[in-house]
């Protein structure tokens, strides 16, 4: 949902971040501001999020929403971001086989496919879980998740 709705439906309990078995989600603090504190978020090149979809399971506020872990309701409802490739950075499209990030995504040929050299092309179903972002062997890295503010 729209960042807006996500924060004022958020109750700031921190059941996702217990239930999360990759432990990718963290919490702002006070740095942040008294009106973001213990507000969940994720950075993909730390911690990547692998798709389980336990949180939603858990979140008692509906701020994060029950998604079944199946392919087709994970690409209609889950919207983290979108991943971007930069040509210039990346190994693929320097003319060096890698497909490092193709082999992490969890939707492979549905998110991102490979082509000649295995140079990726993101697609429409990025749903950015960041999978592509943390397993990058460049630095800085040639894939990144851009943020779905909504």
């Amino acid at each position: 949902m729209p960042e807006a709705e996500f924060t004022s439906k958020c109750i700031n309990c921190g059941q996702c971040a217990q239930v999360c078995p990759n432990r990718c989600i963290k919490y702002f603090s006070l740095e942040n501001g008294y009106s973001s504190m213990d507000t969940p978020y994720i950075i993909p090149r730390e911690k990547a999020c692998i798709l389980c979809m336990k949180c939603g399971d858990v979140c008692p506020s509906g701020a994060i929403e029950p998604v079944k872990r199946e392919l087709k309701p994970i690409i209609e409802k889950v919207h983290m971001g979108k991943a971007v490739v930069d040509r210039q950075l990346c190994l693929s499209w320097q003319g060096k086989t890698c497909g490092v990030c193709y082999r992490a995504c969890p939707l492979p040929d549905v998110a991102i496919r490979v082509g000649m050299l295995e140079q990726p092309h993101v697609l429409d179903k990025c749903v950015g879980c960041g999978l592509c972002e943390r397993s990058c062997i460049q630095l800085p890295q040639a894939i990144r998740i851009i943020p779905d503010y909504g």
